[in-house]
């Protein structure tokens, strides 16, 4: 299989990233298409130190979940140029730490504990071999105020071959979350789809904001782990907020209706399929897909950046694709299921919480200070 490579200095790669947000009609030193074709080359370059570290999580995944779903993708490229705006004070391209992720869902914070363990552990014992562990963010221990739960990694890639050498220092990023945290963000970006709001980067309606971030407080209360910030830490008085705004929101009227108008094109067979380009039309409630093998990533790639231009020259309300990899569709649903709509977990979770005041479970986060520590 032949891997894409950096063919630009990052001087040319940040260069095209201040280019991607620069204001229209202001003065653009690279011609719209180059800089496209710059940028993509940058995101597609970190295939193959994705593709690696997603072993590695798939190995040490497995063998405390078998049921742990792991899944990887290339960052869209209306999401690089939405973090590079608001972060535009400081970040550069090349800065952006998320451009290839993976992650891994497993069923509890027992086994989410013990998965990172396993990475602990493995930088403990060999500091000095593999790549570089560069940060962690731990926003179980200390969650975001919007709710968002996550434990993330992000690794310098290394390698002393000399055939993979040239992807040395390449970030990736490892989100490790349990099924009801990971159902948690499925929703907000559900939510935030068809309603058109930005809800995932802190903006939107306030009374979706703070169902959601009540409802991550819940969520953590049932799993034994830190509140979220600014929600009650009364059970009676969190199940009455709640209630409220489910009213008014009308949640399980309106998360139901997206799950079941949506059609999913799944007619199509690719055999050996391991790359998916995702496309979600929210105005004709459509999922639609194409799959490629190993062999077709540069094709897949492409084809990812192509599509987004179509999107950026005609846009209709809420357009998203993404280039994602699973190892098999089943699989990619069950990662990225806010690209189908599947809400089924969550929905269960509010019905369970504010029905019998759930309480917090024994496979909850115990374990004191869990981050992982640079080797």
């Amino acid at each position: 299989m032949k891997w894409i490579t950096p063919h630009y200095e990052r001087q040319e790669v940040n260069a095209a990233g201040r280019c991607l947000i620069a204001d229209e009609g202001g003065n653009l030193s690279m011609q719209h298409d180059h800089m496209l074709d710059l940028i993509n080359n940058w995101r597609s370059s970190h295939s193959f130190p994705l593709q690696g570290l997603k072993m590695t999580l798939l190995r040490r995944a497995k063998t405390i979940d078998e049921k742990a779903i792991i899944a990887q993708r290339l960052k869209r490229l209306s999401s690089i140029d939405a973090k590079l705006r608001q972060h535009s004070d400081w970040m550069k391209l090349t800065q952006m730490q998320d451009i290839g992720g993976c992650r891994a869902i497993v069923e509890n914070m027992a086994r989410l504990n013990s998965l990172i363990k396993s990475y602990e552990d493995a930088i403990a014992k060999n500091p000095k071999r593999g790549h570089v562990l560069h940060k962690t963010n731990d926003y179980i221990s200390k969650p975001k105020d919007d709710g968002y739960r996550s434990y993330h990694l992000v690794f310098r890639y290394r390698s002393v071959a000399r055939k993979h050498r040239v992807y040395n220092d390449l970030k990736i990023e490892i989100q490790l979350r349990t099924r009801l945290q990971h159902a948690w963000a499925t929703a907000v970006e559900t939510v935030g789809t068809f309603s058109n709001q930005p809800l995932k980067s802190g903006g939107g309606e306030q009374d979706w904001r703070r169902f959601f971030a009540l409802m991550s407080g819940a969520i953590a209360l049932r799993e034994g782990c830190p509140p979220v910030p600014d929600t009650p830490a009364d059970v009676d008085e969190l199940v009455r907020e709640l209630n409220d705004l489910i009213e008014k929101l009308s949640v399980f009227a309106r998360l139901e209706g997206y799950r079941t108008s949506l059609i999913a094109a799944e007619d199509k067979q690719v055999r050996d399929a391991e790359l998916f380009l995702l496309e979600i039309d929210p105005v004709n409630w459509k999922v639609d897909w194409i799959g490629f093998t190993k062999d077709q990533s540069e094709e897949a790639s492409q084809m990812y950046l192509a599509r987004e231009k179509e999107i950026a020259a005609n846009p209709v309300l809420g357009a998203q694709v993404v280039l994602a990899s699973a190892n098999s569709l089943k699989a990619l649903r069950s990662a990225f299921p806010n690209y189908y709509l599947d809400t089924r977990v969550f929905l269960d979770a509010v019905r369970e919480f504010t029905t019998r005041k759930a309480k917090a479970t024994p496979s909850g986060n115990k374990k004191k200070g869990n981050g992982v520590k640079p080797g």
